[in-house]
């Protein structure tokens, strides 16, 4: 774990959750698994304190915890659910893109609350609908069937239940239950609870309830109590990682070619192994099955457009056998290593320019070449290659190896091949992408704290305005406060709302930089 890795969760755990979080977060971070009274000694902190500050994070997913063999619990910082927090936004939008407006609304409540019951969720998404919509009620039953279709299609997965028991300890012990069956469900019973819950509330005509009793529901009403359910993030990082590949092979060849490879991926993401460098067989007829019909594609096309892509240098489709008119896979590992070439080549390109990415395209190509090899395939002066394959080699863009002809290793007598080894440099760029990413959100905070107070005078006048729109009062009385923010004060809030919105259009760009190395790193583990 590096030093920019620790920054940047600090800076994260710092800004949705306080200081004390954040102390609590860095401690474990760089202590490993730790018990509660150490934690709380070691940083000078109330035991009560700490408790509450571990239940947050362990409520957002980001500390959990295991039964010493000495019988106390230890707490452990899961460092891959707080970096993921800056991919929150595209998960959003993924279920919005997926499933729409409800669903989004869905997933942003999840990844807000971190854990919450089944029967709560609904009720805020719908009391939020409701408030949003310009005309009728939204149905509880939409939302309820929403909730369903993105935990079977592994979007949402039930939380593992906690239970405890005594060791001779005055204490109980807690551990996650080992009787848990699939998380990717809704059990009958909260469903058959929940709509009884909803039956009810009809009959006693709680749905034309106020909003204050809407939301003022206890723990003893719910039907579904301690079912708590959060968001997979792996599942998204999955789609993510699927919609990085349809986008290069729809570069490449076209629309449709991508819709293949959509279709193949969508036929096997629920069912596949994901510690497997390759996706499941598909066959030809459920491929030409799973294509939408407006595409136009019949048998004729879609043979030509898997030969292709088959055929194709990528090699991201392979055709693993003959039977059912032939049986298909996308080999996870190439497409995302082709990605991340070309992530790799783009740094180059913009960092030192055209020839240094001349050079760089080379060696990824040819694996190993001298220098002199590297002048005649790029055509670059000797002098200028020389400098530039150097100047590659200082900043670890390029490694060197020696192949001695001798046992001496006498220079004159031994070859010097030039390489780039892919992972190194991905694992180097990532780090620098990690140091970029604390560099931004470190400027936005200072942005922001700077002109809090002329912030705070914005959101003050814009309350006063909507709220007198909404009264009916005359459209000068509204002119008279906006008039309020000076024209100097406007400039300079126009500069910060640039500003602002470029950092963070910025930090949405990095993150997915983040998230194609993280992910090609990961499978190029993969044998």
């Amino acid at each position: 774990m590096s030093t920019n890795e620790i920054n940047l969760c600090s800076f994260i755990l710092k800004e949705y959750h306080g200081p004390v979080a954040e102390k609590v977060g860095v401690y474990l971070l760089k202590n490993g698994s730790m018990p509660l009274r150490m934690i709380a000694q070691d940083l000078s902190l109330k035991l009560s304190q700490t408790k509450k500050t571990l239940y947050t994070l362990m409520q957002h997913n980001m500390v959990d915890f295991e039964l010493h063999k000495r019988g106390f619990v230890e707490y452990r910082l899961d460092i891959e659910n707080v970096l993921v927090r800056l991919r929150f936004p595209r998960f959003i939008y993924s279920a919005k893109m997926l499933y729409g407006d409800t669903a989004e609304l869905l997933v942003e409540e999840l990844l807000h609350h971190g854990q919450i019951e089944m029967s709560r969720l609904l009720d805020k998404v719908t009391e939020r609908l409701n408030e949003s919509a310009e005309g009728g009620e939204v149905s509880s039953e939409n939302v309820r069937e929403q909730f369903v279709a993105l935990v079977h299609t592994q979007f949402i997965r039930r939380c593992l239940a906690v239970t405890t028991h005594t060791t001779g300890q005055p204490q109980a012990i807690p551990s996650f239950s080992t009787e848990e069956q699939d998380v990717h469900t809704v059990p009958t019973s909260v469903l058959n609870a929940v709509d009884s819950r909803k039956r009810k509330r009809s009959v006693d005509g709680s749905e034309q309830a106020t909003k204050k009793q809407r939301t003022d529901t206890s723990e003893e009403q719910l039907p579904d109590k301690g079912v708590f359910w959060q968001i997979d993030y792996q599942r998204f990082n999955h789609y993510l990682r699927d919609q990085h590949i349809i986008n290069a092979i729809g570069e490449r060849v076209d629309k449709r070619a991508a819709e293949t490879v959509r279709a193949i991926l969508r036929l096997s993401e629920l069912s596949m192994d994901f510690r497997v460098p390759t996706t499941n067989p598909v066959s030809y007829h459920e491929i030409m099955q799973a294509l939408p019909k407006e595409l136009g594609v019949n048998s004729e096309t879609l043979d030509q457009y898997l030969k292709i892509l088959v055929d194709d240098s990528m090699e991201f489709i392979l055709k693993a056998d003959d039977s059912g008119g032939g049986m298909y896979v996308i080999h996870l590992k190439r497409a995302l290593t082709t990605i991340c070439k070309a992530h790799l080549e783009s740094v180059v390109r913009e960092r030192f320019g055209s020839k240094y990415f001349r050079i760089f395209k080379l060696l990824m190509l040819k694996k190993q070449l001298e220098q002199k090899q590297i002048e005649e395939f790029a055509m670059i002066p000797a002098k200028e290659a020389k400098d530039m394959l150097y100047r590659m080699f200082g900043e670890q863009f390029v490694t060197i190896t020696e192949v001695p002809r001798t046992p001496d290793h006498a220079p004159s007598r031994t070859f010097f091949l030039f390489s780039v080894n892919i992972s190194y440099v991905a694992r180097m760029l990532l780090e620098q992408c990690y140091k970029a990413m604390f560099n931004l959100t470190l400027r936005r905070e200072h942005e922001t704290k700077e002109n809090k107070r002329l912030l705070d005078k914005q959101q003050r006048v814009e309350a006063i305005a909507a709220s007198l729109e909404q009264s009916g009062a005359d459209p000068s009385q509204r002119d008279e406060v906006e008039e309020m923010i000076t024209p100097s004060e406007r400039a300079q809030l126009a500069r910060v709302k640039h500003i602002t919105n470029k950092l963070e259009q910025s930090e949405l760009q990095l993150e997915e930089t983040v998230f194609v190395l993280q992910t090609y790193l990961q499978y190029d583990k993969l044998s």
